[in-house]
């Protein structure tokens, strides 16, 4: 896949030029001409059978959390025409790009590519719904993985957060949208063509649209500072940050995969998986994962060896044997046989991004002239820009700060008891929705809603583009009538909102019973009155006869205080159990 191939960046450099002015360099490696109007490249490979791609500048970062989904459909649509076949083909949509490709005989390469843009030109919008369906099965058995929801904690519900939410879209999308985000991105503009052949297949009908090249996504974030940390599930340690695109960064991401693996599982024995990662995200910048997993009862050695090496290289204790084996695999690459089509797709993707290409004999030059001091300063960026996923208890103690748990500040407007917690409210605005809670509010304002959720029974869920969530369910809490849910409908955005379909009535959530209530019923509020009537009554009787008697000792002439006291001791718990049930009978009668 073309994530192995271009994953250790050797096409990079940090100068900024346009990457279509670094293909003369590739001359005697990889050819390139246009085909109806779209840039493509072009190598030999041995074998029958060759290899194509079809990039397109357009992935899950270009969509809201409303559209989410929206490019894999436009791909499902794409591919449905092609039907079944013994043909290796496939389509994959990630963040910034999407990708078409296949391998087989020239003639089934060429009706591959063909077909593909032939269903890009003419959807089968009929197809729509059931695409739709298919897409929530596929993400339904996926699964998330330790490193899930990494992206929405750096970024929030937006732009590359995406990755980490379901594909909404799929609920609420119009053939019109659908059809209109195919015209404008799937472009001849914005397309690079990759074939792994010595020359161009006759026949080839790539016709689309004109349009433009759009540029990856401006990156957000929703980390007001870093290095940050959040809790993750037990069993897994992983990092994440941001690089400038460099070949010392690549670099630093192997080192820094071998020494965990060293000191973590070799050394340690607390890890059986201990790796990294180094991963283009756009034109200049690149996304390092780090990830170490452990055993309940080694969790905090894990964590603590994961931040010592890190501690480590950052101190510039490398040794120069560890940059010479990181180095030597990454050379070892351009031993690849047929080298040219090998890096076809990352030569395509640097060109779709609009990053400069280097040659072999330039990216080896950078490799060579890498040195010790250029990983210490990879390891003090990397922990810089860290968000770190640790189990159990906090890192605190190496420096990280707990990412924001809580807005800062919650809306004024109409307030609406929870009928499970006293101490919860939910205030509804004119400026956002607010859930107050002992721990802070959680707020999400109507201007930066990224999606609300809505649901007949006027259940709404609204999401920030700070990733931050609040769930109006009018079941939970009290006066949060259907006017209150109109109101809030008129004030967000409408394309924010998602609309989703009816729930069962078993789904509708009802208040759980209080831990400290009573049974519900007529005859428990009549209970707790009994009660509390039989235990006051008491408490009243026994501290007139300890009145009584204080009296009567304090006219003697040799007054016993010790007995005073003992009854007067003896009316304390008649008071205390009166007192316990008022209480108790208060709450019930507030529930």
């Amino acid at each position: 896949m073309t994530t192995d191939l271009h994953k250790h960046d050797p096409v990079n450099s940090t100068d900024g030029a346009d990457s279509a002015d670094g293909l003369a360099a590739l001359d005697g490696l990889v050819a390139h001409t246009v085909v109806d109007g779209i840039p493509a490249l072009y190598a030999p490979a041995s074998g029958k059978e060759i290899t194509a791609g079809l990039f397109f500048r357009v992935g899950r970062a270009d969509e809201t959390l409303a559209t989410a989904g929206l490019t894999h459909l436009v791909e499902h649509l794409a591919l449905h025409r092609l039907g079944l076949s013994d043909l290796h083909y496939n389509g994959a949509t990630a963040n910034a790009y999407t990708l078409f490709h296949v391998t087989g005989r020239e003639e089934e390469v060429v009706e591959y590519l063909n077909g593909v843009c032939a269903g890009l030109r003419d959807l089968p919008m009929q197809r729509l719904e059931t695409e739709k369906e298919i897409l929530r099965t596929e993400a339904a058995g996926r699964g998330g993985g330790p490193q899930q929801q990494m992206p929405l904690w750096r970024y929030g519900a937006q732009g590359y957060g995406l990755s980490s939410y379901t594909e909404l879209g799929t609920w609420g999308l119009t053939p019109d949208q659908v059809r209109s985000w195919a015209e404008t991105r799937f472009t001849r503009d914005n397309a690079v063509l990759w074939i792994t052949s010595d020359r161009i297949p006759d026949g080839l009908d790539l016709i689309l649209p004109a349009g433009s090249r759009f540029p990856a996504p401006a990156a957000t974030s929703a980390l007001p500072v870093t290095p940050a940390y959040i809790s993750g599930d037990d069993g897994h340690v992983v990092l994440t940050s941001v690089l400038r695109r460099s070949t010392a960064a690549s670099v630093f991401a192997d080192v820094l995969g071998r020494a965990l693996f060293k000191d973590l599982r070799q050394e340690g024995g607390y890890s059986y998986s201990a790796e990294a990662d180094y991963s283009p995200r756009d034109a200049d910048f690149a996304t390092l994962t780090a990830y170490a997993d452990a055993l309940p009862q080694k969790q905090d050695a894990v964590v603590g060896g994961f931040v010592d090496t890190l501690a480590r290289l950052r101190a510039g204790r490398i040794e120069q044997a560890e940059l010479d084996s990181a180095r030597g695999k990454l050379l070892k690459m351009y031993d690849t046989p047929d080298l040219g089509a090998a890096t076809l797709p990352s030569y395509a993707l640097s060109l779709l991004l609009g990053h400069r290409i280097l040659s072999p004999e330039q990216h080896k030059a950078e490799l060579n002239a890498v040195t010790v001091q250029d990983l210490r300063a990879a390891a003090g960026e990397a922990w810089k820009n860290a968000l770190l996923q640790v189990p159990g208890r906090g890192v605190d103690w190496a420096g990280p700060t707990l990412a924001p748990q809580r807005s800062t500040t919650a809306v004024t407007g109409t307030r609406h008891q929870s009928l499970e917690d006293d101490d919860v409210t939910l205030v509804i605005g004119a400026e956002g929705v607010s859930l107050v809670t002992p721990r802070g509010p959680v707020t999400v304002r109507y201007d930066a809603c990224a999606a609300m959720t809505t649901r007949p029974d006027g259940s709404r869920a609204l999401t920030g583009h700070d990733g931050f969530s609040v769930t109006v369910e009018p079941t939970l809490f009290r006066g949060v009538t259907p006017e209150r849910i109109a109101a809030l409908d008129a004030a967000v955005p409408p394309q924010a909102k998602v609309p989703m379909p009816a729930r069962e009535p078993d789904r509708i959530p009802q208040p759980r019973k209080r831990a400290s209530a009573p049974p519900s019923g007529g005859r428990s509020t009549w209970g707790w009155t009994t009660a509390l009537w039989l235990v006051g009554l008491l408490a009243a009787v026994w501290g007139l006869l300890c009145a009584v008697i204080t009296a009567d000792e304090a006219s003697a002439a040799a007054p016993e205080w010790d007995a005073v006291a003992g009854v007067w001791i003896m009316e304390l718990p008649l008071v205390f159990a009166a007192w316990k049930v008022f209480t108790a009978r208060r709450t019930r009668r507030r529930s």
